[in-house]
């Protein structure tokens, strides 16, 4: 990845539906060049999918982080199972310090979010979790790493 590819994804992650000619009219660039480029990063797996990102408050959603520590590391993988095959958890990060995990659950209202939780906690190897309910969200951003050098 170079200048030029960072270029591309910043274009992307502005309007992932800009069109090669589009980008490549911004970042001065023939347009087969740009779909050539945008080809490798999808082929390499950097870029991975296009999708559209919802705003849970304009549904009056309610977005939790859940802290997770296991029992032992050989609930890992049942656990990461479980959490994949739940629709309500959004995200799963595997940490570092007093927790093994971070969970961001999105769901409708304070009862689901109950619901999930005891989902979350009846997971075999679960031994202790830790919930913070979002009240709003000041900057959502998606990052793009800069080029090695």
């Amino acid at each position: 990845m170079d200048a030029v590819d960072l270029k591309i994804l910043g274009c992307l992650k502005e309007n992932a539906r800009a069109n090669a000619t589009e980008i490549g009219a911004r970042i001065s660039l023939s347009t087969s060049a740009v779909i050539e480029r945008i080809r490798k990063m999808e082929t390499s797996g950097l870029i991975r999918q296009y999708t559209i990102l919802l705003d849970p408050e304009l549904e009056n959603g309610r977005v939790a982080f859940i802290y997770v520590r296991l029992d032992h590391p050989k609930y890992y993988e049942g656990f990461v199972n479980a959490v994949n095959a739940h629709s309500a958890i959004a995200e799963c990060y595997y940490i570092a310090g007093d927790f093994d995990f971070i969970l961001k659950v999105v769901t409708v209202s304070g009862v689901s979010l109950e619901t999930v939780l005891n989902d979350i906690k009846s997971i075999h190897g679960v031994s202790l979790t830790r919930t913070n309910v979002v009240l709003s969200n000041n900057k959502r951003e998606v990052c793009i790493l800069p080029a090695e050098s």
